[in-house]
């Protein structure tokens, strides 16, 4: 077993990117296969990080007023088919329960492919007046959507964990207003505690979320050249309220339909952060999102054990009231081996601390994205751990900023969006979003990802008609 769990990966990040991939994320104890085709496992480690995302974000949720509940994982047949768009989206990825024991249902149950039918339906028996509103309820849960394209470990699977917030509002403005506030969240969030930039817009009609009349969306460049889409928020008019009779009577008493948005962000973050900031040697973990900040290695021998091991855990105790740090203090590996383990999953910081460093009350401490090392006395350790993965956090962002800058090519026309996508970057250009000039770009191996917000016009690169500029690529 010790051998096993030694093993490095085998794979280059450059050469072979989906192989080491797959080794990165299994052998830092992410998540591991299942016997279930596109469904994995979260180990505790991996479980961690998306517990820490889950904290972040549901207390940031919280400040904007929103509410976690809980609905049903199954949802009637006709329920899902009341909103024809909004099935028509789902009904290829739509996995179904029809039989129970031995006996088969009257009515087939869909397992929850998102959720907006089955908390509609309660939505219309609570909200009777414009004092109910707003509603903004949010679940964190999982959803099961049966992808039949090549199931990518936390980022295209059949069963994943998210956020999906609903809510509802009185009049337009409200709910217009919460789609910012929603997207500058998720900016907030990516950045500032995954160190991940991604460039953001309005999805095109094609693209859209299905029932919706608009979707944003932040969308990233991953170093094998593919895209992937991010955290989202859909503005859904009035078209789930009128066809779930969601009405209420307004300040003047008339009956009017709420106003609905949705909007999500799932486990696919973790593979995003770990394809983009990882290397060859394992996960790279940005100090703000990782479970242990630091690691503290003992360099043990028989005559000095006792005191190095106290040492450590005098330095752990007074590191853990600023970070996560955890005292790696077994006998049974090397520090070698453990310094590979820890590396291996991404840890920030480790600190060594053995006899020679007690003798001169120093502990040496690495950075694990650069290999920096430095030499620091134990009096300021506290200060040099804090400064080191401030500098961390920042230069994974800067790198992941300065990457999707450089690999941003402007286009003109199909064939060099198509270029773009070959030279595994991403094409912007102008583009009206039309479903028309949206399917003659995906004759090519590239779509559109979203449309800027910025405002500057110019001719569709397809059908000459004016528009906005937006980012294509190469998506999973």
């Amino acid at each position: 077993m010790k051998e096993e769990k030694n093993m490095g990966i085998t794979a280059k990040k450059d050469n072979d990117f989906p192989e080491w991939y797959s080794q990165m994320i299994v052998k830092a104890e992410l998540v591991d296969y299942t016997s279930v085709s596109g469904c994995f496992a979260y180990r505790p480690y991996g479980y961690a990080i998306w517990e820490k995302m889950v904290r972040e974000i549901d207390a940031k949720l919280k400040e904007l007023g929103v509410q976690n509940v809980y609905f049903p994982l199954f949802i009637p047949e006709k329920l899902l088919k009341k909103e024809a768009k909004h099935v028509e989206g789902f009904a290829p990825e739509v996995a179904w329960v029809t039989e129970a024991g031995h006996t088969k249902l009257d009515e087939r149950l869909a397992i929850r492919p998102t959720s907006e039918t089955i908390m509609y339906e309660s939505y219309s028996k609570w909200i009777r007046s414009w004092r109910d509103l707003p509603i903004k309820y949010n679940q964190w849960n999982n959803v099961v959507r049966w992808e039949f394209k090549h199931p990518t470990p936390l980022i295209r699977t059949r069963e994943f964990l998210w956020c999906e917030g609903h809510s509802a509002f009185s009049t337009r403005k409200e709910a217009e207003q919460e789609i910012t506030d929603m997207m500058t969240l998720w900016k907030d969030v990516t950045e500032n505690l995954l160190a991940l930039k991604g460039v953001s817009g309005k999805k095109g009609e094609a693209e859209k979320f299905a029932g919706a009349l608009a979707s944003y969306s932040i969308e990233y460049l991953l170093p094998n050249g593919k895209t992937a889409q991010g955290p989202d928020a859909h503005f859904d008019g009035q078209n789930f309220a009128k066809v779930f009779d969601i009405n209420f009577l307004d300040k003047n008493g008339k009956k009017d339909f709420a106003w609905q948005n949705t909007w999500a962000f799932t486990t696919r973050m973790i593979g995003l952060l770990a394809m983009t900031h990882s290397d060859d040697r394992g996960l790279v973990l940005p100090p703000n999102i990782a479970p242990i900040q630091a690691v503290i290695v003992p360099i043990m021998f028989e005559d000095s054990k006792e005191k190095v091991i106290d040492a450590a855990n005098k330095l752990k105790k007074q590191l853990e009231a600023y970070i996560t740090v955890k005292l790696d203090d077994r006998d049974e590996y090397n520090p070698g081996w453990k310094f590979n383990e820890w590396e291996m999953k991404g840890v920030p910081v480790r600190i060594e601390i053995g006899p020679r460093d007690l003798a001169k009350k120093q502990a040496v401490i690495v950075r694990r994205d650069n290999g920096e090392k430095k030499t620091v006395k134990l009096t300021s350790v506290n200060a040099a751990i804090k400064k080191m993965l401030e500098e961390m956090q920042q230069k994974l962002l800067k790198n992941s900023a300065d990457s999707l800058q450089k690999n941003i090519l402007s286009v003109s026309n199909i064939k060099e969006i198509s270029a773009a996508v070959n030279k595994k970057k991403m094409g912007k250009g102008f583009f009206c979003g039309s479903e028309k000039c949206e399917e003659k770009i995906k004759k090519t191996e590239a779509k559109s990802l979203c449309i800027e917000l910025s405002g500057k016009k110019g001719k569709c690169l397809v059908c000459g008609n004016q528009s906005n500029l937006a980012y294509f690529g190469k998506s999973y």
